[in-house]
């Protein structure tokens, strides 16, 4: 199973990341899950901004727009929100994982593969009916450029995908 095709190609901002010797195997973007909590806080702020609208409106209208105007805030916190997973992504290539985070500030956080010394991924009861899980993983040094990546679309071929990477089966090896 490959998720990303020889002829398909991840997005520029994924690109000036790769060395020149190496090639993409994965490219996802996290689960459109991980917009459940930003999603949650604008409904429920649209609902309470609604109802106090409703009992304030006879004292006047500045009230009124103060609360709207907290409520644009708050939606213009969502769209922050949406932009800022709409360019992170989790990659993996022959060599590493690099899992790129970050609009305005960008991170880019890298393991070796061959540094990998343990992987798991779970999933919560939520990730089992959206579809999203996330991997822990374990190197040999003490410091980690990342451990956990969380909201993973697709997670069981992804984890046996990076599986396989990092223990290639003996029939690779003679190739």
């Amino acid at each position: 199973m490959r998720l990303v095709t020889p002829g398909d190609s991840a997005p520029a901002s994924i690109h000036r990341y790769l060395l020149p010797h190496e090639h993409q195997v994965i490219t996802v973007r996290r689960h459109p899950a991980v917009l459940m909590t930003p999603i949650g806080f604008v409904l429920g702020g649209l609902i309470i901004a609604g109802v106090l609208s409703n009992l304030l409106a006879k004292q006047g209208g500045a009230i009124v727009s103060w609360i709207w105007w907290a409520w644009l805030v708050l939606l213009a916190w969502f769209v922050w929100k949406v932009a800022e997973w709409s360019v992170d992504y989790f990659v993996i290539t022959n060599q590493r994982m690099l899992l790129t985070t970050g609009l305005l500030t960008r991170k880019v956080a890298m393991m070796p593969l061959s540094k990998v010394t343990d992987m798991s991924f779970q999933r919560s009861i939520t990730g089992r009916m959206l579809g999203y899980g996330e991997f822990v993983l374990e190197s040999a040094g003490q410091d980690q450029a990342f451990r956990v990546v969380s909201f993973l679309p697709y997670p069981e071929q992804l984890y046996l995908e990076v599986c396989s990477m990092i223990f290639p089966s003996k029939d690779d090896a003679d190739d």
